[in-house]
């Protein structure tokens, strides 16, 4: 049987919303929107790390950042530690990977193999230190450093482009990973190509943005406008896919690493437990993912590595702890989670879980106690605006959710914390009804 081709195409920094299926209104990503109705569109997706090399850790190995030590931006991924780019190319496939790798703290350009695995890497580890939006500087597998024209994301594209038709003839794994639509850092700006940002200073504002402000008036012109141009160079990568036809062979996943608050949950960007950080776009073509529907189940970063494997006839090491999707799209029994479980590092040290209807999340504190954070009614409030922990009302709320964030730590060897109830609160006009909890 003839081995299918893989693309992971991956964001830095995108929200959820900025996609047309999710209610954007702007126009942003047609390319997308058009998979997402034809393709596979899950479309509640959540990162398990909202921050940068957590999250790619997870993407990498199908593990939660804690259980491979990659908490903080200032961890590495250690090279025991298998990715991707080893179990494909195991299974015979040639490996390239494009942009972004930001799993490796003690450098920023290049640095040495093995590189995840990675057979042909254009890459740097935090390009926004070693580049500009029209300024673009990667490294390749001997480390030398490549200076490539034009804007940033077609500067890689362009790249990955090559790669493509150049191993058209053999299977393939690649990872596009892009900076884009995350800030320049040194500017604290989102530098979209020329012209583009003026195309949405009169934009539509998502209503939690909306009703809390931070940058967003004075960043979203320009983040749409990076946003606008990675959907046109991810339409640029199925154009040559469709040209050499390998479109059917050949699964691309496309999502990012986390979402973006524009410091309306604490002084940055990301780093909370807010769906604005965590709620990620998750689309799927190709293969048995051409015209899988739209699923609300939900799902999450650490699901991709075990869902390409299994999707590719690659068997799903016993290490990972990320479970295959491939089921629920194939209409197959499955016992899938109903939880998405996140972690939180670097603002503060929190654990966040998250089901259909509800958010609760914890906080440590000095001296290695939770205290309880956060509670959401996502039904009553999806931007979550109301914070309800400590209501009398919603007590059977919380010990539900703390009992599954329990069963999560049991799942992934952590021991069981202290967890601090929050001071209570009355409940005015506020009732829960024993049916509502465990929605």
């Amino acid at each position: 049987m003839k081995k299918k081709n893989v693309i992971i195409f991956f964001t830095d920094q995108q929200r959820f919303d900025t996609l047309g299926v999710h209610g954007n209104p702007m126009d942003l990503t047609p390319n997308l929107d058009y998979d997402a109705v034809r393709g596979t569109h899950f479309e509640n997706a959540f990162t398990p790390q909202p921050v940068c090399l957590p999250a790619r850790s997870c993407l990498q190995t199908g593990k939660y950042a804690s259980e491979t030590c990659c908490n903080t931006n200032g961890d590495s991924l250690s090279p025991d530690e298998k990715t991707l780019a080893h179990y494909f190319g195991d299974a015979g496939y040639k490996t390239g990977y494009f942009g972004k790798w930001h799993l490796n703290a003690s450098c920023v350009g290049p640095f040495e193999k093995p590189q995840g695995g990675y057979q042909t890497w254009r890459a740097a580890n935090i390009p926004e230190f070693v580049s500009d939006a029209y300024q673009t500087v990667v490294f390749d597998e001997k480390g030398e450093e490549l200076k490539l024209p034009g804007y940033r994301v077609d500067a890689i594209v362009d790249e990955a482009i090559r790669y493509i038709d150049n191993n058209k003839d053999e299977p393939f794994y690649m990872m596009v990973s892009l900076l884009e639509p995350h800030m320049q850092n040194h500017r604290d700006d989102f530098p979209a190509p020329t012209g583009y940002s003026e195309r949405y200073l009169d934009n539509w504002t998502p209503p939690d943005l909306k009703a809390l402000g931070g940058t967003s008036a004075s960043h979203l012109p320009g983040y749409y406008g990076m946003v606008k141009r990675i959907d046109e160079s991810y339409g640029r990568i199925k154009d040559v896919l469709k040209s050499l036809d390998l479109l059917d062979d050949t699964i691309v996943v496309f999502t990012s690493d986390h979402g973006c608050h524009f410091k309306t949950r604490n002084n940055e960007y990301k780093r909370s437990c807010h769906d604005a950080s965590i709620r990620i776009p998750m689309v799927w073509t190709g293969g048995q993912f051409t015209q899988g529907g739209r699923f609300p189940n939900l799902a999450s970063l650490v699901d991709v590595p075990p869902t390409l494997l299994d999707a590719c006839g690659i068997e799903i090491p016993e290490e990972m702890t990320g479970q295959s999707l491939l089921p629920l799209v194939e209409r197959k029994e499955a016992d899938l989670k109903k939880h998405a479980y996140i972690e939180i590092s670097e603002s503060h040290v929190g654990r966040c879980i998250r089901t259909a209807r509800w958010k609760y999340s914890i906080r440590q504190t000095d001296n290695d106690i939770y205290v309880d954070d956060f509670l959401y009614d996502l039904q009553a409030d999806p931007y979550e605006l109301a914070n309800l922990i400590g209501y009398e009302s919603h007590q059977k709320v919380v010990d539900e959710m703390r009992s599954l964030l329990y069963s999560q730590f049991k799942e992934i060897g952590h021991d069981i914390p202290e967890i601090i109830d929050a001071p209570s609160k009355k409940s005015v006009q506020r009732k829960v009804y024993d049916y509502e909890v465990k929605l």
